[in-house]
């Protein structure tokens, strides 16, 4: 990724190593959920920015009509402002994926821990190690 002024360079997306111990799976998620929210923070500060210079876009294209400027210079300008009032609305929708997506992970480590926290540490506590899952089926 770029590392320009105000472009997203938040951190990695969690590993699919393949590695499904409870207390892995939990810092994948966590991992996962924080990564989201920072960018879904860094997406609203986006589309803040993409309607702020798309107003002010617009208000050149009236300077420059008030100036007396030829219409292609006002026709060009209003585009620009126009693709930016598209692209905001486009940041907003990933914005909005982003929150959505970010609150699934955030209850998804919470059913998770709910469900195998306690055979975490069961397991953990044991002086011994316990058989491989399909050990008693045999």
């Amino acid at each position: 990724m770029n590392n320009a002024p105000g472009l997203y360079t938040g951190g990695q997306a969690p590993a699919t190593d393949g590695d499904n111990r409870y207390k892995s799976v939990q810092h994948k998620l966590t991992t996962l959920a924080r990564t989201l929210d920072s960018a879904a923070l860094e997406l609203e500060q986006l589309q803040l920015r993409m309607k702020t210079n798309g107003g002010r876009s617009e208000d050149a294209a009236g300077a420059i009509a008030n100036a007396g400027l030829d219409p292609v210079f006002v026709q060009m300008q209003n585009a620009v402002s126009l693709a930016l009032g598209g692209a905001e609305v486009s940041a907003r929708k990933v914005n909005e994926s982003a929150h959505e997506v970010a609150s699934l992970a955030h209850d998804a480590q919470a059913t998770h821990a709910r469900l195998y926290q306690g055979l975490d540490d069961i397991r953990s506590s044991r002086r011994y190690q316990t058989p491989r899952p399909g050990f008693f089926t045999r």
